[in-house]
């Protein structure tokens, strides 16, 4: 439902025939919302964990890369390759 511009929920007229709730309902209704907040706050935790955990995984994959692609650019042994060998003799 979207909120009246004054902050407050639009008003809901419910039919005079509506059949009224025994204290029992009531009690259930509200143990099954209390549920349902506990659910709710527990899947916004897990939620919130996982985006950080992808988050984490996601800059340690990408500092690997760049640490690899740093260290090749710094190798410099196959410039060895491009010198002929010097035979020693003995």
């Amino acid at each position: 439902m979207s909120a009246a511009p004054d902050g407050q929920f639009p008003k809901i007229k419910f039919d005079g025939n509506a059949p009224k709730l025994d204290k029992a309902q009531l009690e259930f209704m509200k143990i099954i919302e209390q549920q349902n907040l506990v659910r709710v706050q527990k899947l916004q935790r897990v939620r919130r964990n996982n985006l950080i955990t992808a988050g984490v995984l996601g800059a340690s994959v990408l500092g690997i890369y760049a640490y690899s692609m740093l260290s090749v650019q710094q190798e410099d042994f196959l410039d060895d390759f491009d010198e002929p060998k010097k035979v020693s003799n003995q």
